[in-house]
């Protein structure tokens, strides 16, 4: 069903900003496995060079605490990635994780290895089902959410995951999407 837009979203990246179209970055999956996860580029190819402090994921526990993955107004973030990112059309290419048994469609969303250090024992349980497109936390919150309430809701889904918590987020998520 997504087949028709991609190649548009990849014609947009492409024009706006040099770099490649797709963005493949390894995230954390079930039971800590490592995998590369696929979506368009929204970033400048540059960011991490031009911004390094928005890369060193050191942090005290009141920063953690505090921490909220998607900054308002990021630097880093291109004019049509603005865009891609509240039409959700970068995770398109997320499909392709799913064909390929990385992740499912519902779950916890996948971490950056980065990040593991502020887990604890508790919620490391996030690790122990396959990681998803959309999940309990994109559809109560998504970027708004601080980490540990991320992190927190990830957990929750976990414990609680069923069809129908599944089919209860797939609705959501196609709501939240048709109204951004």
């Amino acid at each position: 069903l997504t087949l028709p837009l991609m190649p548009a979203a990849a014609a947009i990246v492409r024009f706006d900003s040099p770099g490649p179209v797709i963005f493949r970055q390894v995230r954390v999956g079930r039971n800590g496995r490592l995998f590369r996860f696929a979506k368009f580029r929204t970033l400048y190819v540059d960011a991490r060079e031009r911004w390094p402090h928005l890369y060193a994921y050191r942090y005290t526990a009141e920063e953690v605490a505090q921490f909220h993955f998607k900054l308002k107004n990021d630097p880093r973030v291109t004019r049509v990635g603005r865009w891609l990112r509240k039409s959700t059309l970068d995770e398109l290419p997320n499909l392709w994780n799913v064909l390929t048994g990385d992740v499912a469609l519902v779950g916890p969303r996948p971490e950056i290895p980065e990040m593991l250090p502020y887990y604890t024992d508790e919620t490391l349980a996030k690790f122990s089902v396959r990681p998803g497109v959309t999940g309990l936390a994109q559809v109560r919150g998504r970027g708004d959410l601080s980490f540990l309430d991320t992190v927190a809701l990830d957990v929750e889904y976990v414990r609680t995951h069923s069809l129908r918590l599944d089919a209860e987020i797939l609705a959501k998520t196609l709501v939240c999407t048709v109204l951004r």
